[in-house]
């Protein structure tokens, strides 16, 4: 299991990011028009329907559901309470119904809303089959489950740090999970922010559709249950200090290098880009784009 992929390492790696996660962390990694083409597979405009937004951290997902879906039809369910807080102070999500719960055993009524919307949570999930199976459940017959997440990183070093860090499933992965969960008609798309090179793909949004013929099982035959907490001995907290720090340190080692990249496409031909698309630093990246060259320069100068 990755270092951030446990569910405590992922909740303490979220208690300290949460701080400023949406000031310079997912600007970066996942932009509004990714969000925007990943939403439009979720179908999102049909009027009156219900959406349970998993694993929804500080609502910038949310944000892009409820521009189609009035917030009083949106739940958000996720783990980190810090995350949570930031959702709940955004004006565009007052209304929204907001739950602490697992991905893996989510709070929720089975067959209970229209559309199932997860974006940027997998990762971190230890069981994402169980997690997609849950997706499942909660979905009413006929209704729909998008999930967004990342892709297995093309180049042999990014996948190293990756995979130190968090889960990043093959595509042929989220496929086998939506079929064996029971979704059928499949749809896909690949996103990526501007500053990604080459053709590998870097983000994937599936979605499928629950029979309409899935029928209404009871909550006992289909609901996960919920796992026990374990104490954590001595050991278990020395572990956990240790993952999260280690794992940390390698998810943060992609910031530079995506700063990087944007100071690479600033400079670039942007001309084939539609002005309202581009993507551009804001002022805390260009502050921790100037804090990494000024770090740079100076272990060169005592180096040398």
């Amino acid at each position: 299991m990755r270092l951030v992929q446990h569910k405590q390492e992922a909740y303490w790696f979220y208690r300290f990011l949460s701080i400023f996660y949406d000031k310079l962390v997912n600007p970066l990694f996942w932009t509004v028009p990714m969000r925007d083409k990943a939403l439009e597979l979720g179908q999102l405009e049909e009027e009156g329907i219900s959406v349970v937004d998993v694993g929804s951290g500080t609502g910038f997902n949310t944000e892009g559901i409820v521009k189609m879906v009035p917030p009083r039809q949106v739940t958000c369910v996720d783990q980190s309470p810090h995350q949570m807080s930031k959702a709940k102070a955004k004006p565009q999500l007052q209304g929204c119904t907001f739950l602490e719960g697992d991905a893996e055993n989510l709070p929720l009524a089975s067959n209970s809303f229209d559309r199932y919307v997860s974006a940027g949570s997998i990762e971190y999930w230890p069981d994402p089959a169980k997690g997609i199976r849950e997706a499942y459940r909660v979905v009413k017959p006929g209704g729909i489950a998008l999930m967004i997440g990342p892709l297995e990183p093309a180049h042999r070093i990014g996948r190293f740090i990756a995979e130190l860090w968090m889960l990043f499933p093959k595509e042929d992965e989220y496929w086998q999970w939506f079929r064996d969960a029971g979704f059928e008609d499949l749809q896909v798309c690949y996103v990526k922010p501007q500053w990604v090179e080459g053709k590998g793909k870097y983000g994937i949004a599936l979605a499928g559709r629950k029979p309409i013929n899935a029928g209404l099982h009871t909550e006992q035959e289909q609901r996960a249950e919920p796992e026990k907490e374990k104490p954590m001995g001595l050991g278990r907290r020395i572990l956990l200090i240790f993952r999260v720090i280690i794992g940390s340190l390698a998810g943060f080692l992609f910031i530079p290098a995506a700063l990087i990249g944007y100071l690479r496409v600033a400079f670039s031909d942007q001309s084939h880009t539609p002005e309202a698309q581009r993507e551009r630093l804001n002022r805390y990246q260009i502050t921790a784009l100037l804090v990494v060259v000024v770090l740079v320069v100076t272990l060169i100068a005592l180096l040398n």
